[in-house]
């Protein structure tokens, strides 16, 4: 595309050389090449016109800016914008032919729920017959069902790699999108130039305000997906509802706790391995059965369950799709295990906070004790988390397996010995540490009973482990059926070693 055709389409002034061939756009000087426009955006610590050089030396052939400083020169034509994150977000959509507008998408946003929400509403519209495709902080999904990563430079998509991956969705035969939009990615308009047709919101507790400045301006950026949508799913249950009712050009309501709402669930009833209640939808009640633990649970199915509905699926499909949903990686995911077996349980909680509420959750259904193993992240991560994680694993299981988790360059004794002190000072003496993550795992699932409960908590859906200077290949799920193998093999040597 000509430099001039996409300054017309963005409503900008023509540039001093309208003839320009750009092909792509970018706003990181390292990732430039040749052909791309290179967004100048002023950061708080930063101004991105300082990196004009490195720019062009990659290869971009123009630069887009809020205004050029005094003092940078710029050798390639220099589009003035009004908003530099903005004309990023506008810029990718152009060059890449507004992939959004070919899709239904369902957006989807919250402080807590947004994941599982996301795979969730996934996993019924492919149940429904529909070809479609994921975006979320988990990672990206074509349609083929293939967990991919975004390059490792960045973890939530910039508005180029959005647009980048809605296009290959395109390409791929999708024809509906879920998008978890994250506060960061729509306050900084990563999110901006994709078009929803349907905003879920589930929640809004403290979070990110060291960013977003307080819990207003944490709302104001949130509420964009609900301004943007022409149809909002809303949680009846949360009190910023209400201000964001009036924001909505239309909406339906859910409710987990027995508000008044179009989408409600009575009689939860709360299983080792699923949750059952009874659905109230605009079609009727009928019994749903949800392959998940935790009742917060009810609420993110009842989002998804209203976001799918308001694309054209039916409730009878949209209940039968829901007793098929595999799970979240990572996300409370249960480890098959046969007859006589512990349940293990793979969870990303690696903050005493929601440590808590993850052992809290899976406490309800354990009919034995309570297993947890975990540890703690090293190099430049925050060191004061560890002793109150050790004292949250220790208060809230009955038998805690302290181990490795990232240690990067940090000494893996240090910080053990931190969770050690943080348990001690509490009082507890009902932990073991144990360095080796393969080696704890495959004790906590050997030694645990089979009405016991085995909670891997820390890495979730993590792909590799980093241990001293080195990163290796890991997942956690595998890791667990290893160890459950391990034991079975370990029980038909010996049978009279059962725990």
């Amino acid at each position: 595309m000509r430099l001039g055709d996409l300054a017309a389409a963005l409503d900008l002034p023509v540039a001093s050389d309208p003839s320009v061939e750009v092909t792509g756009v970018t706003h990181q000087a390292d990732w430039a090449r040749p052909g791309d426009a290179f967004v100048a955006i002023r950061g708080a610590r930063v101004d991105g016109h300082s990196f004009i050089g490195q720019a062009v030396e990659r290869g971009a052939v123009a630069v887009l800016g809020e205004g050029l400083p005094e003092g940078i020169d710029c050798p390639v034509p220099y589009v003035v914008v009004p908003a530099a994150r903005a004309a990023l977000a506008d810029a990718a959509a152009e060059l890449a032919g507004h992939p959004s507008r070919g899709l239904q998408i369902l957006g989807v946003t919250g402080t807590d729920g947004k994941t599982t929400t996301s795979c969730l509403a996934r996993h019924l519209l492919r149940e429904a017959g529909r070809s479609t495709g994921l975006l979320s902080t988990v990672g990206y999904e074509l349609p083929d069902g293939v967990l991919r990563q975004p390059p490792t430079h960045f973890t939530t998509p910039e508005a180029p790699q959005v647009q980048q991956i809605l296009a290959g969705e395109v390409a791929a035969g999708a024809e509906t999108v879920v998008v978890e939009a994250s506060s960061h990615a729509l306050a900084l308009d990563r999110v901006r130039a994709v078009d929803f047709d349907v905003a879920a919101w589930t929640n809004l507790t403290g979070e990110h305000l060291d960013f977003h400045g307080s819990m207003e301006g944490y709302f104001a950026d949130k509420a964009k997906l609900v301004q943007r949508a022409p149809f909002a799913v809303l949680n009846a249950d949360d009190p910023w509802t209400e201000q964001l009712l009036p924001m909505a050009a239309s909406h339906t309501t859910y409710s987990a706790e027995g508000a008044d709402a179009d989408w409600r669930a009575t009689d939860v009833v709360e299983g080792p391995d699923d949750l059952r209640f009874t659905l109230h939808s605009p079609e009727g009640s009928r019994t749903a059965v949800l392959p998940m633990i935790g009742r917060f649970n009810v609420a993110n199915a009842l989002a998804a369950l209203a976001g799918v509905h308001a694309l054209g699926v039916d409730v009878p499909t949209l209940v039968d799709g829901l007793a098929t949903f595999g799970g979240v990686p990572g996300r409370m995911e249960m480890v098959e295990h046969g007859e006589g077996e512990p349940r293990v349980i793979v969870d990303f909680a690696h903050t005493a906070p929601s440590l808590e509420k993850a052992l809290a959750t899976v406490r309800v259904t354990t009919q034995g004790r309570l297993w947890v193993v975990l540890g703690s992240a090293g190099g430049p991560r925050d060191p004061s988390k560890r002793a109150p994680l050790g004292e949250t694993a220790t208060e809230c299981a009955d038998v805690v397996i302290f181990t490795e988790e990232d240690h990067r360059d940090t000494p893996l004794q240090a910080i053990l010995d931190e969770m050690e002190r943080g348990a001690r000072e509490a009082g507890r003496d009902n932990f073991v540490s144990i360095g080796d993550r393969r080696e704890a795992i495959e004790y906590a699932v050997s030694a645990a009973g089979p009405a016991d409960t085995v909670l891997l908590a820390g890495k979730g859906p993590e792909e590799t482990l980093e241990r001293d200077t080195e990163t290796i290949p890991w997942d956690e799920m595998s890791e667990a059926r290893r160890a459950l193998q391990v034991r079975r093999e370990a029980l038909a040597a010996d049978p009279a070693g059962s725990p």
